[in-house]
């Protein structure tokens, strides 16, 4: 049985005064249910978030990990120093990443692997453009961005990581795929993956991203394969985290 996963991705929309202010909130509403919620705060902010979950059930996550674990590559941040500060998943292949900084499936293939050496949890982020899904090449697009970090890291890699499907064209848009049309490329990536290794493919959580709302959450998650949330926007609100995150028990 799957563990149901929700993660809040602050993106760089917030300060410290707002970080302190969400994350306190985040930890005084936090329901008793049967699922795992993890916050990805901008780098500078990873220690002070990293203090305050110390004793809680809160996980802690980064934005980005870098594709070396050390060396001359200045601006970059270690998995290894995320590490040093219990973060435990580590976005991967986020479209922003892609579009605005020239990640490419072999350099996010490369972040996958840092990650899991490091022994973080990456959440590898996937998905097609809006003329892609247009041409109906939706799979195809899936397809080839997960293939990349199996054939870099192993099929076995894949025991301790999360997939994130988010449409690009549903990021920060308003606009959500319908429940049915995330189901059918949750299973498509599912089947992608027991084609390789069933028990991975039955074992893994795959997360539904763009424009998750308390409005449209029940409906994703009561999808066979879909295990939870990749949440960008409604992350920097509390109550719509908590009640996204709580959609589960619905």
């Amino acid at each position: 049985m799957r563990r149901n996963l929700v993660v809040g991705n602050w993106k760089m929309k917030i300060n410290q005064q707002s970080a302190q202010k969400l994350i306190g909130e985040i930890i005084a509403g936090l329901p008793s249910e049967d699922a795992d919620i993890v916050v990805c705060p901008p780098y500078v902010y990873i220690p002070e978030v990293s203090q305050r979950l110390e004793g809680t059930t809160i996980g802690l996550g980064a934005q980005n990990v870098a594709t070396h674990s050390e060396g001359a590559y200045t601006g970059e941040i270690a998995a290894v120093m995320l590490k040093d500060f219990s973060c435990k998943y580590a976005i991967v292949g986020h479209s922003e990443r892609r579009a605005n900084y020239a990640d490419t499936d072999e350099t996010v293939a490369q972040r996958f692997k840092q990650a899991l050496d490091a022994d973080i949890i990456p959440v590898l982020a996937i998905g097609e453009l809006l003329e892609e899904r247009e041409q109906g090449v939706t799979f195809d697009v899936v397809a080839k961005q997960l293939n990349a970090v199996i054939d870099f890291a192993g099929i076995d890699s894949f025991q301790n990581a999360v997939i994130a499907y988010e449409p690009v064209w549903a990021i920060g848009t308003g606009l959500t795929a319908s429940a049915e049309q995330a189901q059918e490329v949750h299973q498509y990536i599912r089947q992608l993956l027991a084609g390789k290794n069933q028990q991975i493919a039955e074992k893994i959580q795959i997360l539904y991203g763009g424009s998750v709302k308390p409005q449209n959450a029940q409906a994703l998650f009561a999808m066979p394969d879909i295990d939870g949330a990749l949440v960008g926007g409604d992350s920097l609100n509390a109550d719509s985290f908590l009640k996204i995150y709580s959609s589960f028990q619905k």
